[in-house]
């Protein structure tokens, strides 16, 4: 009876068995030692968990500001511009029998006045130019320097003719007009604020434009725009291309092709396809601001320094902990391989560990970094109370923090790993 009795009480069941059977022996593992070292787990995650709100605060704070510098740059001027090649001297030459040609004797070589004129068959250099694909709006303009006069006072302006309907999509001046509107008559003209405060002139008074070559044209203020720059506002004004071409003496031609391209960045690289093709000069901007275009590239790689370095410092914290973890742990390490564990099972259970700590760190740090950018956005105010700069909530920057806060995981806890899966079952029990 004794014996049959104790044959009908049942064996222990291991603690793992208990756990579903659906679930991988890896994860049941991975997520009991996690579980275990909960301080340990807490720090690391809330220590990945600041590093990712920083790569997510910086990030948008830097693209925002980024975006904001290149809106305000590049909405008042074309990505690229074609320009008529300059008038260049041609030294004499002595032309003396049995010498090779050269510079006479004395001779002296001076700079000629660069005159305005047009560009050669700009029409179909213009067509060449649009059938380009990376290229979005080609715009012929007239542009030069003319003299305005209303009663006794004068002001130097920059004359600039255009096709309202092509020229607006590359400078926006519905958004810059003050008062007004952008309309573009044969007998309209716009002007900035300032040289409406210098002149004394509103909407709908005439003023008197006069040109170096003495032509002079009579036209009405029909908008008063603000480019945000006190210096352009004095002297820019916008017309018609036909009263631009009469006034400057260009009939028919034009000075400049303005051009958009798709991407901003490639801006140089089309420039020199345009003149390679068509053989005009074609300037762009990165070249004309070569200065800010510079500090762009400045602070795109700090901002790439600033995520390896909280990328590496992350690296550092998961791998110091899962150190630590397959010390304590190593007697646990024996057993399981002492039980037939496979050494590429003991590998995956501390490359889980890592990855599920980098992934748990980054959703956390997401949350923050966002809740930091709200933050940020509400207090930091310009004077009339509205924003500094716009910042966007790109799910793309969310998406990548999580997936490289997980590869970090993942990688830096491959040498942990790869020294418990080589631990020795006899010595990791005996301790």
């Amino acid at each position: 009876m004794s014996g049959e009795a104790g044959a009908a009480v049942p064996a222990p069941v291991p603690a793992l068995a208990q756990l579903p059977r659906w679930q991988p022996f890896e994860w049941i593992v991975a997520l009991r030692f996690l579980r275990e070292g909960r301080m340990q787990t807490a720090f690391i995650i809330g220590g990945v968990a600041i590093g990712v709100a920083v790569i997510v605060f910086m990030s948008a704070l830097l693209s925002g500001l980024q975006a904001n510098f290149m809106r305000r740059v590049l909405t008042g001027q074309a990505h690229i511009q074609l320009l008529p090649p300059k008038e260049t001297v041609r030294p004499l030459r002595a032309d003396t029998s049995g010498q090779k040609p050269g510079l006479v004797e004395g001779a002296v070589l001076q700079a000629p006045l660069q005159r305005l004129k047009s560009l050669d068959q700009w029409q179909g250099v213009a067509a060449q130019i649009r059938a380009m694909p990376e290229v979005l709006v080609v715009s012929p303009a007239a542009t030069g320097s003319a003299l305005v006069v209303r009663g006794d006072a004068s002001r130097a302006i920059s004359v600039v003719g255009m096709q309202p309907e092509l020229y607006f999509r590359i400078v926006s001046m519905d958004d810059k007009i003050v008062r007004g509107r952008s309309r573009l008559g044969s007998s309209d003209i716009l002007i900035g604020t300032e040289l409406a405060a210098d002149l004394g002139v509103d909407l709908g008074d005439k003023l008197r434009i006069t040109a170096a070559s003495g032509a002079a044209s009579t036209l009405t203020i029909s908008g008063i725009f603000d480019l945000g720059n006190k210096a352009a506002n004095e002297r820019s004004t916008f017309m018609a291309l036909r009263n631009a071409q009469s006034l400057l003496g260009l009939p028919g031609g034009v000075s400049v092709l303005d051009v958009t391209v798709r991407d901003v960045y490639a801006a140089e690289a089309v420039a020199q396809r345009i003149t390679a093709a068509t053989g005009v000069q074609a300037d762009s901007w990165i070249r004309t601001n070569a200065q800010f275009f510079t500090a762009v590239n400045a602070q795109q790689s700090s901002n790439t320094l600033i995520r390896l370095f909280v990328a590496l410092s992350v690296a550092l914290g998961i791998a110091s902990v899962l150190v630590v973890s397959v010390v304590q742990k190593s007697r646990e390490i024996g057993i399981l391989r002492a039980m037939g564990i496979s050494r590429g099972q003991v590998l995956r259970v501390f490359l889980l560990q890592g990855g599920l700590l980098g992934l748990g760190g980054a959703l956390v740090g997401s949350a923050l970094g966002g809740m930091a950018l709200l933050v940020w956005q509400r207090v930091q105010r310009n004077a009339d109370g509205t924003p500094l700069f716009p910042l966007t909530f790109e799910p793309g920057l969310f998406v990548a923090a999580l997936v490289l806060a997980t590869l970090t995981g993942l990688v830096s806890a491959f040498a942990p790993a790869l020294r418990a899966a080589r631990l020795d079952p006899v010595v990791a029990i005996r301790g």
